[in-house]
């Protein structure tokens, strides 16, 4: 029996000998959180409308940017842009001080700029392997708190708390708290998690591979920062490789349950889309609800997720369709991405011919795994 007292905490499986550690020895930084994510958007007066039902609040607006923020404290979480499409710009990322910017213009040859955005703040751009923008930020001033949907008081079992009380959830958008994490895919997943754990610090909560493919290493990983003793999201960040290239979904916490599968239910009301849920996942255990935007860009409503310390150590799984969930609806064609079209076909061969990660049995071996 180990003596790691995080063996096996989360994960049925741990590595084996000489896989991959999951984290730097010498990070350039350890990033604080995610600040926020850039969209474009060629409507924003449509992007607005969505993002009111989704449960946003607008901290700013101007002609061509909207901020959209959660009820807590800190600075907007989506910044959308006007641009020609609606497309994923990139993720920005918090520094935990002033000196880390410096740190990191020094380490990619970069400079340190005034951001220029409402709240202020300085910024460092940078590029991940496969290309995405990545801006790491400092400074900005925290919007203050917004009222809250507070969490119903729940009668469990034995334990009465609600007595001679009725439950009346409103009928109303799940009011967005914070972001949560985004998923990227990629070509180059060894070189784009490498970039990850080394430039910002970041660290891996779980590992995901392909059930007969193990000793090619990993096809998925969850990421979150590396704050010592102090707990962190299961992931701020989910990378999987894959033919495509940049944003699969983000994620943005709601207060509880009923918040929402109400919040859902307004959703659908106003004719919106559902791409797969409600469920419990089994990495990062969070209740989840996945919804399309009116430019069918993925985001999640979730509620309860798992919180780590620096010392739990990466679990190791196979990937499956089927293992995406504890319970809940079977996962959706849509929501693997998977349906057939003429842009997914020219995708695969563009991979396929490109230099990367991507081949025949990596292929085969992904088209398996969704289908398990």
């Amino acid at each position: 029996m180990s003596d790691d007292p995080h063996a096996n905490l989360h994960s049925e499986q741990g590595a084996l000998r000489g896989e991959h550690p999951g984290r730097a020895r010498d990070p350039v930084i350890k990033a604080a959180g995610l600040a926020w994510l850039e969209f474009e958007k060629a409507d924003l007066r449509r992007t607005e409308s969505f993002a009111h039902d989704f449960g946003f609040a607008v901290s700013a607006r101007t002609r061509d940017a909207l901020y959209l923020r959660g009820t807590l404290p800190g600075p907007a979480c989506v910044v959308v842009r006007r641009g020609p499409a609606s497309r994923f710009v990139g993720p920005v990322f918090r520094a935990a001080e002033a000196a880390d910017l410096t740190r990191m213009a020094e380490a990619v040859g970069g400079v340190v700029r005034e951001l220029g955005e409402p709240g202020g703040g300085r910024v460092v751009e940078l590029r991940d392997p496969s290309g995405v923008p990545v801006r790491v930020v400092h400074g900005m001033e925290d919007l203050p708190a917004l009222p809250e949907q507070r969490p119903l008081t729940v009668n469990a079992g034995t334990e009465e708390r609600r007595v001679n009380a009725a439950q009346r959830p409103p009928r109303e958008p799940a009011r967005v708290q914070r972001l949560g994490h985004v998923v990227l895919e990629t070509r180059v997943f060894r070189r784009a998690l490498d970039w990850y754990l080394g430039t910002l610090g970041m660290i891996v909560s779980d590992f995901l591979f392909l059930d007969d493919q193990r000793e090619r290493g990993p096809t998925m990983a969850f990421l979150r920062c590396d704050l010592g003793g102090e707990p962190a999201d299961h992931h701020t960040l989910a990378m999987h490789l894959g033919p495509g290239v940049g944003y699969v979904h983000s994620a943005y916490q709601v207060s509880d349950l009923d918040a929402l599968a109400a919040g859902g239910e307004y959703l659908a009301e106003r004719g919106h889309r559902r791409v797969w849920g409600v469920g419990r996942h089994i990495q990062g255990s969070q209740i989840f609800d996945y919804w399309h935007d009116p430019d069918r860009l993925m985001l999640e409503h979730y509620a309860d997720g798992d919180l780590f310390d620096c010392a739990v150590e990466p679990g190791w799984a196979p990937m499956s369709a089927s293992g995406l969930a504890q319970w809940g609806p079977p996962v959706t064609r849509e929501f693997l991405g998977v349906n057939p079209s003429p842009a997914l076909l020219r995708t695969v061969v563009d991979a396929l011919r490109g230099e990367n990660e991507i081949d025949v049995a990596r292929l085969a071996g992904l088209m398996k795994a969704m289908r398990t």
